[in-house]
């Protein structure tokens, strides 16, 4: 009753909130000397979704994620978190959301343990009897169980990574917020965060994950958006996202240099030759014309198909330029 008539006030002043998680409406951040970092964002999280927040490094990601967790005014536009306005409304969502933003925060002093016990007895919601058995688990959920009693100085920047994860995960939590999580995680300590935020997925958390790796977002999400120079240029489901762009037409022969002579007189653009792979952007037209012609001229074809479409093609397709990690 008391959620309901929280929310009334602001269903009536004209800021629609949707049906995601997250919304925003032309939320817009401009910095002192005309900095334009986010640019009329239109974004909707779907609740119970994994959602990929994806651009080059200086696309708006981090300022957006700022500007959510109320940690920054906007310039103009409206964002919305659990049904809320940001940054009015921060109080009343803030325990409700775990949020991993630009890297933890931590006590070097202090070990791993005695940092989440200080982050969990500053949360006024946490009940102190349980203090410990939560940091505990919390501990354990990110793999940090054995180094729990090392100071925090002495943590290399995955270890750090992964007790900032911690501390977001020590209550229950509708919404996790992470910006850039396995930055500094070797393979095995980025497989076992994607394991993580699938779990909790499963368990009915929403994870709005940032970052500028492609395969990762590939891997672990179910929806995402594409930024590029603070502006969104696209979002959905993963699926579709990358079904808008075309796949590769992948050819394999012992004569790639005359394979990629063939397809490039079939009018196959993005040509490139690596070994006896002849790769290039999938036809419009009849791939059964494009492999006669190839056999026709001589061309001993052992492989010929289509890749289906990456979320890297997908992000070319609609910027027309690579994906600058650098950027």
């Amino acid at each position: 009753m008391g959620e309901a008539s929280a929310t009334e006030p602001e269903r009536r002043d004209g800021e629609a909130t949707g049906d995601g998680v997250i919304v925003t409406r032309a939320l817009t951040k401009r910095y002192r000397g005309g900095q334009l970092a986010v640019d009329g964002l239109q974004l909707t999280v779907p609740e119970g979704s994994v959602f990929g927040f994806l651009g080059p490094n200086g696309s708006g990601k981090t300022t957006t994620i700022r500007m959510l967790m109320g940690l920054i005014e906007p310039t103009s536009g409206t964002a919305h978190v659990l049904g809320r306005p940001m940054p009015r409304s921060a109080r009343a969502v803030l325990p409700r959301v775990g949020a991993l933003i630009e890297g933890p925060a931590l006590y070097g002093f202090l070990s791993g343990r005695d940092n989440l016990l200080r982050y969990d007895a500053a949360d006024p919601t946490a009940d102190p009897r349980t203090r410990r058995a939560r940091v505990a688990a919390a501990l354990d959920r990110v793999g940090l169980t054995a180094a729990a009693g090392k100071k925090a100085k002495a943590y290399s920047l995955g270890m750090k990574q992964r007790l900032g994860l911690a501390s977001a995960l020590l209550q229950p939590r509708r919404l996790l917020v992470l910006d850039e999580p396995t930055n500094g995680l070797d393979p095995q300590g980025m497989r076992e965060i994607r394991t993580l935020v699938r779990e909790l997925a499963s368990d009915g958390t929403t994870v709005f994950l940032s970052s500028h790796l492609l395969d990762e977002i590939e891997q672990v999400c179910t929806h995402a958006a594409v930024m590029a120079r603070g502006r969104l240029i696209a979002q959905g489901p993963v699926s579709e996202l990358a079904a808008g762009a075309r796949g590769r037409l992948v050819v394999t022969t012992p004569d790639p240099a005359d394979a990629a002579r063939v397809l490039e007189e079939q009018g196959i653009a993005d040509v490139v030759v690596a070994g006896e792979r002849v790769t290039g952007e999938a036809p419009a037209r009849d791939l059964a014309e494009v492999n006669a012609a190839l056999v026709a001229a001589g061309v001993r074809v052992r492989g010929f198909g289509v890749e289906r479409a990456s979320l890297e093609d997908a992000f070319v397709a609609l910027t027309g330029e690579g994906f600058d990690v650098a950027g």
